[in-house]
């Protein structure tokens, strides 16, 4: 076994298999750009190497650096997580070649499927269902809107080194076709430093599922179990869940038979996963081969209870699988949430800068540690106070759940996530509380067009309805009572001028156009002491009971008799005055006030922000990469006028309307904050 590994990653992956390293007992050694000095993996691990800016191309894609970091250690052997090099034929065989192991497949295996062309051939060889498509890389995008046409729209078009949704568009007519070529091409280029691409036919109502693999240099190769990652939005996948609610124990027998016979083919070591495209009568289709471990191990983890990481560790050091086919579980039901720095209100836009606050929920199973099972699991890179760089991809972190079945699971993950702080950056919390409650999700039926069909317009506030606004406004009263029975207690007062507190209170929903709504309440009994109260809302009466303390924003405790877990804080950065409920996705700011206070607050006059539409806003902070128009030239509404590149993904600012061009108030290669004026219309 290795004494010393060093892991060619960042942020969670690297802590992930650093987690597993240390019960193993091996030293581990991080690499980091100038922009992840101060993160977490490079705190973990006992030494860490710098590589060089924070640009991924200068840093972490460096095959020279990672080597020259191993032979600087004395490392043995190089886990490289997933992204960045884990699928790069080229560097495993580097690695090899200087006597160092990687701890993944064969270059051979790597070269094989990773490339997706000649991965369709070896998979239709192997005896693999396979979509009807064109395998050859297209030259032109002419070429490929023909082509496209013979097989009949919708295609999808896809870079044959793609991966993680870069370098992939579905057209659905010539022009989406030509226009999808180009872009697919130039991102296949920036991403991966390889812009052939191909297209196939796009299977509708379509599910996407996978089966985990782990093989053995014995030959030895074991399919364990299948994932469900239908839930993406454009290719990303949002939820992930163990195992599939879809496919019958027939299929799953078939799909993981097919998968094993195509790693058996290649000579697969290490862990991997073949990709599926299922349609609605069970029929499956190869799709591609992702030679490394996947964001959403953890749910295999969880109903198989194996460590991944630990089997690619000691299969990557000679060791035998320790387990047959027979040997491998199925129990309970597992899901994970991808939690990104994006704000689901602006269409999902990146969302970097400084965790003012990380409070995950309570962990009740950890990485690396396979004894502990049915409960909540945060894989994280991130800590309290640390940084969401714009250079590499949106995650915050991985919240996994595991439950006795289905529906316990989707209750735990619903608890986690209004559970789960996290200030100074946006998230996508709201929508995965969103997908979770919506009927169709809790019913199992759904597929990869699920958030295109259902969000299609976007994602807005009112998709987040929640069931009982009422306990909202309790709780924010109930909050506000506590504090108020806090200034009370306060010595000093001036005699006969003491604070007096009624029972009687207006709550006023907090608008962003002026007066909300407003809740008369009452309260009939409250005990400072025990911490409870009982409080008419309307026609509803709310008993709540909490020991959360003052200043914490994570609120638990019960509401006529059942438990609850929200976020409650006083103040925000525009509303300082407002109390701000967070439960289920929905967000409620409000004011508590006194009767006369509330009547007085109706009269206030609203003050109308300014008007910004001459302008073209930064929707989000990046690097501006492109300006396509000069001052003077006419603009009609829908006109490409620039491009921002956040996160590894470049995002295109149309014209909301016909107009002629003042002034220019960015240049290329500036950094944009959110809201930054870039092109003033006259």
């Amino acid at each position: 076994m290795f004494t010393k590994i060093l892991i060619a990653n960042r942020g969670e992956i690297a802590c992930r298999v650093i987690l597993t390293a240390r019960k193993m007992g091996i030293k581990t050694v991080a690499v980091y750009s100038e922009a992840d000095r101060d993160s977490r993996h490079v705190e973990l691990a006992d030494e860490a190497v710098l590589i060089g800016p924070p640009a991924s191309r200068e840093s972490y894609l460096v095959a020279d650096k990672i080597i020259a970091a191993c032979k600087q250690t004395g490392a043995q052997a190089v886990h490289p997580g997933y992204g960045f090099l884990s699928e790069n034929a080229g560097f495993a065989k580097r690695v090899e070649e200087e006597g160092i192991v990687f701890i993944g497949p064969k270059h051979y295996s790597i070269a094989a499927m990773g490339d997706k062309i000649e991965s369709k051939k070896l998979a239709g060889a192997a005896g693999v269902n396979c979509i009807p498509g064109v395998n050859d890389a297209i030259d032109t995008p002419e070429q490929a809107v023909e082509i496209a046409k013979g097989i009949g729209y919708p295609v999808m078009i896809k870079a044959s080194a793609g991966g993680g949704g870069k370098g992939l568009r579905v057209a659905f007519n010539d022009k989406e076709a030509l226009e999808g070529f180009t872009s697919c091409k130039n991102e296949a280029r920036n991403s991966f430093g390889d812009d052939r691409v191909f297209i196939e036919k796009f299977v509708e109502e379509p599910r996407h599922i996978e089966i985990q693999l782990i093989g053995d240099s014995q030959g030895n190769v074991l399919y364990l179990n299948e994932r469900e990652c239908s839930i993406q939005r454009r290719h990303q996948k949002v939820i992930e869940e163990a195992p599939s609610p879809f496919i019958s124990d027939e299929t799953r027998q078939a799909m993981g038979e097919q998968a094993v016979a195509l790693a058996k083919a290649v000579k697969y070591q290490s862990a991997g996963t073949v990709e599926f495209v299922v349609g609605k009568d069970q029929s499956f289709y190869f799709l591609e081969m992702n030679t490394r471990l996947q964001v959403e191990h953890p749910v295999t983890e969880c109903i198989t209870g194996l460590d991944l990481v630990e089997l690619m560790i000691r299969v990557a050091a000679g060791e035998p699988l320790p387990l047959t086919q027979a040997d491998v579980k199925r129990d309970g039901w597992a899901m994970e949430c991808r939690i990104n720095a994006e704000d689901p209100f602006r269409n999902f836009l990146p969302s970097t800068g400084r965790l003012v606050k990380f409070q995950p929920p309570l962990e009740t199973m950890f990485a690396s540690d396979v004894s502990k099972w049915y409960g909540v699991r945060v894989d994280t890179g991130v800590q309290d106070g640390g940084e969401i760089p714009m250079y590499y991809d949106s995650m915050i972190a991985k919240l996994i759940v595991h439950g006795k079945d289905r529906s316990e699971a989707i209750a735990k993950m619903r608890d986690a996530l209004n559970g789960f702080v996290i200030r100074g950056v946006s998230s996508n919390i709201p929508f995965q509380a969103a997908l979770l409650a919506h009927p169709k999700f809790v019913a199992g039926d759904f597929n990869t067009g699920f958030i295109a069909e259902n969000y299609g317009k976007g994602f807005r506030a009112e998709d987040v309805p929640h069931t009982d606004i009422e306990f909202l406004v309790a709780l924010a009263a109930f909050v506000n009572r506590r504090y108020l029975s806090r200034s009370k207690a306060i010595t000093g007062q001036l005699e006969g001028h003491e604070l007096r507190i009624g029972d009687d209170f207006v709550v006023v929903t907090v608008g962003q156009e002026g007066n909300g709504t407003s809740y008369p309440l009452r309260f009939t009994e409250f005990d400072d002491k025990a911490r409870s109260g009982r409080i008419e809302v309307r026609d509803r009466c709310y008993e709540i009971h909490s020991d959360s303390k003052f200043g914490q924003v994570r609120m638990s405790g019960t509401c006529n008799g059942v438990y609850f877990c929200a976020q409650v804080e006083r103040g925000t950065p525009k509303k300082p005055l407002a109390i701000r409920v967070i439960h289920n996705g929905t967000q409620l700011d409000v004011m508590v006030l006194l009767p006369r206070a509330a009547e007085l607050h109706a009269l206030m006059p609203y003050k109308a922000p300014p008007d910004m539409s001459r302008y073209v806003l930064s929707p989000m902070p990046g690097l501006l990469v492109e300006v396509a128009v000069t001052p003077g030239q006419k603009v009609v509404a829908g006109e490409r006028v620039a491009v921002i590149e956040a996160m590894k993904m470049e995002n295109v600012l149309f014209a909301t309307a016909d107009g002629v061009v003042g002034k220019l108030l960015a240049a290329k290669g500036d950094s944009l904050a959110v809201d930054q004026p870039i092109v003033e219309f006259v």
